[in-house]
């Protein structure tokens, strides 16, 4: 399943700033069980606005990191605030069926 944020880099700051700490957050997070990688995107056209994917092998296993908060990944979520708002897009499961082309 992917569980997708986007971020909003406030003014005076740039998305340097949160990557920083989104990369800090994300080794941490990234040690629990079923976490399968994480991913950030800046958006064309508007280098304050960011894109985050964290990738986790099923629901259960993201439920229950964010069940057990760590306080590492909250110290460092509560210091990014200060540069950014973070609007919770949704969680989604993994398509049923991919069709992918083939390379050139």
């Amino acid at each position: 399943m992917k569980y997708i944020f986007e971020v909003h880099i406030k003014e005076g700051f740039h998305a340097e700033d949160y990557a920083d700490a989104w990369v800090r957050a994300s080794q941490l997070i990234q040690q629990a069980p079923g976490a399968k990688g994480t991913e950030l995107h800046r958006k064309i056209g508007d280098p304050r606005t960011l894109i985050a994917i964290a990738h986790w092998e099923n629901k259960t296993d993201r439920d229950a990191m964010e069940g057990k908060p760590s306080e590492a990944v909250a110290k460092i979520i509560k210091g990014a605030a200060r540069f950014c708002d973070i609007r919770f897009i949704g969680e989604f499961d993994e398509p049923e069926w991919v069709v992918v082309p083939p390379a050139s």
